[in-house]
């Protein structure tokens, strides 16, 4: 292993990845620039090593930037070396994990190193939705560097020393670290959306490989599949009781309690993530009204509509599970769209596109009403309209345009106006409404819903669900690619 790979940067990898399977590719490689006092500089690996192991006996390729070779920034050879690495992963159907501490462009190779962002933007692009593709930070990542933990599929960042940012705090206008720290993890993590999942050093690591074991090696082989050792028609008695927090939902429905959420801090009235079902990987998408704690206490609530931030988050992830072949739950409880002046710049744009990413997907997929579904965003929480294959609703679940009651007070305004009991008026017409337009029964008969299930009985019913749909085919039309 290089010199360098004695740093930090080789240190992550070996904590990563199986004991003594990396294999280091380029060791010999260094700067070629002699401009600006680089002549007769030593750039061990030229500040990154790179090359190949396994997660769990999986095949991986991985990059590591080494701090303490100039900062590990990025020159002509740097990228080279990258570029490689995602050249061979492509080749092999393997995940790429990137692990950046990167101070930038390096100035003194100037188009060459720019040159060689392009480089690896290029690879990652031709990468993306044939081989996962994983970003870690560790220190900086700034400038081009941040757009290339954006293209990746997921992101982790070290919760306190790390920086991610595209211009620094103190270059935007307006704006200084002291007063909003937008490089921080916190920042990227619940206002930008950037990460998926954040901790210490070593939880990140743990993390890599948690997620790494779930899912495919790329977009034809799927080798995460897993033994299942629960019992697949386990009837789970307390799901109706936590349905309105996904973490403790998703986990009742699981194999052995397995949820693993990605962008958690972000967007958190709408969950996504990965459970598995009888050893499969599925992918979940699920409203969320409450976050309970370790002892079972509500710790947040959150109002039952979609919000633009929630639409955007799932989409992407929907689009992910699509790309590389993972069936798709989801869980709604749903009662419309967030209603305020900021939601209402970005909100028909951001239902389009989740509405577009259930439509267009071709994978598997399982609804389970679990509460209320009402109007246009139910349509968007992968309803039967945009192409889900199975619909389950709970007992006891609403589906329709509207509350009954709101419906009846604009249906009957003016016998409500004109009635000596209007209260009485409005209660009949709502217990009629309710049965014939906002029950799950009524939905039902109109084939809006497959069954109504009992809560207990959703993990037998979903795991036999997508077993039917195991070999699922769907012709599509023909174009090059949709413009949502």
């Amino acid at each position: 292993m290089s010199n360098s790979a004695q740093t930090s940067a080789g240190s992550r990898i070996s904590a990563l990845l199986d004991e003594n399977s990396f294999v280091e590719v380029g060791a010999y490689v260094t700067a070629r620039a002699t401009d600006f006092n680089m002549t007769g500089r030593e750039t061990p690996s030229d500040g990154v090593v790179t090359g190949y192991g396994s997660i769990d006996g999986a095949l991986v390729y991985v990059y590591s930037q080494d701090a303490s070779v100039m900062g590990g920034s990025m020159g002509e050879m740097h990228a080279k070396k990258i570029a490689a690495i995602y050249s061979m992963a492509m080749k092999m159907g393997a995940p790429v994990i990137g692990l950046v501490d990167c101070a930038g462009l390096r100035l003194q190779e100037a188009t060459d190193a720019l040159h060689g962002f392009g480089q690896l933007y290029t690879s990652q692009a031709l990468a993306s939705g044939v081989v996962p593709q994983i970003t870690a930070v560790f220190g900086t990542c700034g400038g081009g560097m941040a757009v290339s933990a954006a293209l990746s599929d997921f992101t982790f960042m070290e919760s306190t020393k790390a920086r991610l940012f595209v211009n620094a705090p103190n270059a935007i206008d307006g704006n200084y670290v002291g007063k909003c720290d937008t490089a921080a993890c916190q920042f990227q993590s619940e206002k930008a959306g950037m990460v998926d999942f954040a901790g210490s050093e070593e939880e990140i690591l743990a993390q890599i490989r948690q997620l790494v074991s779930v899912l495919p090696a790329n977009n034809e082989d799927d080798l995460s599949v897993q033994v299942c050792d629960d019992d697949l028609n386990r009837i789970c008695e307390d799901l109706e009781g936590c349905v309105h927090d996904p973490a403790a939902a998703l986990s009742r429905i699981s194999d052995g309690g397995f949820f693993l959420e990605t962008k958690a801090m972000y967007a958190p009235s709408l969950a996504t993530g990965f459970i598995r079902l009888n050893g499969v990987t599925v992918g979940c998408v699920a409203n969320r009204s409450a976050s309970y704690g370790d002892d079972g206490e509500t710790t947040a609530s959150y109002d039952p509509v979609l919000t633009a931030e929630g639409c955007t988050k799932a989409a992407e992830f929907i689009g992910f599970c699509d790309a590389f072949n993972i069936p798709v739950l989801t869980l709604t409880d749903v009662q419309g769209y967030k209603a305020d002046t900021c939601s209402e710049r970005h909100m028909a744009k951001a239902a389009a596109r989740l509405t577009y990413a259930y439509a267009n997907a071709s994978v598997p997929k399982v609804t389970v009403i679990v509460g209320k579904a009402l109007g246009t965003a139910y349509l968007t929480m992968g309803s039967k309209s945009v192409g889900a294959d199975i619909v389950y609703a709970w007992t006891g679940a609403s589906v329709g345009m509207m509350e009954a009651e709101s419906a009846v007070r604009i249906m009957y305004a003016d016998e409500i106006s004109g009635s000596d009991d209007a209260a009485s008026l409005i209660r009949e017409k709502t217990r009629e409404y309710q049965e014939l337009q906002s029950s799950a029964l009524s939905a039902a008969r109109r084939g809006y819903v497959d069954d109504i299930i009992e809560a207990a009985q959703t993990r037998k019913r979903v795991i036999a669900a997508f077993e039917m749909l195991f070999t699922k085919r769907e012709d599509r039309p023909a174009k090059k690619h949709g413009t949502v």
